[in-house]
């Protein structure tokens, strides 16, 4: 057993309980550990004559928390030695080596060059999908635009090439976009597309099914998504134009066409969480790199956490583990 510090051990006595450490119980008990370790483990470095790498679980917990709370290489590094819980959580020890901002910087880009975002997805989902959490009858699709650094005062004094802009009613934004479809029923992420911010949604609507769907619901900004898609069998559920609707006379068949948008839209707001949890609960307001294929898989893994993040209430409920306030 490691030797913990002083300051671990007067940590271990406290009694009150922050939200962070509660977080991190949670996340504890619903990440799917041993999947994703298998997945990354024929890919990290072993041990040799040289530097000793540290232990894998260590160096992806470090990885999950350095998403989870939307810090950057020095500030993970940081936070190891000033913050206990999250030094708990990576199971290191004050009284010995925590990892440095370039050994964090590494082991992001070796999961970066090895594309194994997608995969981390498709683990997670597999994991939910296994406790019946997706079932995988419909989809909503949707994007959102994530802002990038227009300010040309940098190193190279240009903006990022492969960044983009594009208008949002008035205004205008510099960026990408991330696409999603969703599953209808849980409103969990199961395909990520990203693109600079000027390509438009309805081009990326085939990309975004997984094949099994029987019904797509979309926003007026899908209008038409039916001829991009091969498959004839699909039942579109795509909002009207709100002009149309403002267009027509007052009266029963308006008021009808009303309720039915309304019905429609109230199924699509599932979409809107993913998005909220991977700008608010992990404070992605703007990209963290340069150029699509770092964000994108940053994009990736974040939309694979907010899955285990909104599920966790379900999932800490089959373990029998739910906080008191929560098993209602």
């Amino acid at each position: 057993m490691d030797q913990i510090s002083f300051g671990d051990a007067e940590y271990a006595s406290k009694r009150k309980k922050t939200r962070r450490e509660l977080f991190l119980e949670e996340m504890e008990q619903v990440v799917p550990w041993k999947s994703l370790l298998n997945l990354i483990e024929p890919l990290y470095p072993i041990a040799g004559n040289g530097r000793h790498p540290y232990p894998l679980e260590k160096m992806l917990r470090v990885h999950l928390m350095q998403n989870w709370f939307g810090l950057s290489d020095p500030a993970m590094e940081e936070a190891l030695y000033e913050i206990t819980p999250m030094r708990t959580f990576a199971r290191l020890s004050a009284t010995k080596p925590i990892p440095d901002e370039t050994t964090i910087l590494n082991f992001r880009h070796m999961l970066e060059e090895n594309d194994l975002a997608p995969e981390i997805l498709r683990r997670v989902n597999a994991h939910l999908t296994r406790k019946g959490l997706m079932l995988k009858r419909g989809s909503i699709v949707d994007a959102t635009i994530i802002a990038a650094p227009s300010s040309t005062k940098n190193e190279t004094g240009t903006r990022d090439p492969e960044m983009h802009q594009t208008k949002k009613g008035n205004q205008w934004h510099f960026g990408m976009k991330a696409h999603i479809g969703v599953d209808v029923d849980s409103g969990l992420v199961h395909t990520v597309v990203t693109t600079p911010a000027n390509e438009p949604d309805v081009e990326q609507v085939e990309d975004l099914l997984h094949g099994k769907e029987e019904v797509i619901h979309a926003d007026a900004g899908y209008t038409g998504a039916q001829n991009h898609v091969g498959r004839k069998s699909l039942r579109w559920e795509i909002a009207a134009k709100r002009s149309r609707i403002k267009a027509m006379v007052d009266g029963p068949e308006k008021r009808a066409i009303e309720k039915r948008e309304t019905n429609k839209a109230s199924i699509r707001a599932k979409v809107e969480h993913p998005f909220r949890v991977i700008k608010r609960q992990f404070g992605l307001m703007k990209v963290r790199f340069r150029g699509l294929a770092k964000n994108t898989a940053h994009v990736i893994t974040l939309f694979a956490l907010s899955n285990l993040w909104m599920a966790r209430k379900r999932l800490l409920a089959m373990r029998g583990s739910l906080r008191p306030q929560f098993a209602k």
